[in-house]
């Protein structure tokens, strides 16, 4: 029995099947084709958390955010970037913005009439 998958996998899944003794087909992408592949993992892995987090499953939630990095870096290897100047540009931007430490959700913004003059 056969079943089909056409996902991204980790680069040992396929050596990992093989020495069950089950055979599998797998081929390497271009890079458009890697890059699309990863979003779509990027939109997996989210939904994996999400699931995982609404169960209320810590541990498990907390390994799917594992995944979801590893797929982040994945993409930011791809667009060029490597992952040391990605983390100067996160910190950079913490540093600009801050974080999300202190869970501050923003209801609106309202320019004062005064200023449109």
């Amino acid at each position: 029995m056969n079943i089909e998958y056409n996902k991204l996998v980790r680069d040992n899944i396929p050596s990992q099947i093989e020495k069950t003794g089950i055979d599998c087909k797998y081929l390497i992408m271009d890079d458009e084709q890697y890059m699309a592949k990863l979003i779509e993992k990027m939109h997996e892995k989210m939904q994996d958390f999400e699931s995982e987090f609404d169960s209320m499953n810590d541990e498990k939630a907390i390994h799917e955010l594992a995944e979801l990095q590893e797929v982040i870096l994945a993409l930011v290897v791809s667009v060029g970037v490597t992952e040391e100047s990605f983390e100067r540009i996160r910190n950079a931007k913490k540093k600009l913005d801050g974080g999300y430490d202190n869970k501050v959700l923003l209801l609106e913004a309202c320019k004062n009439v005064d200023d449109m003059h």
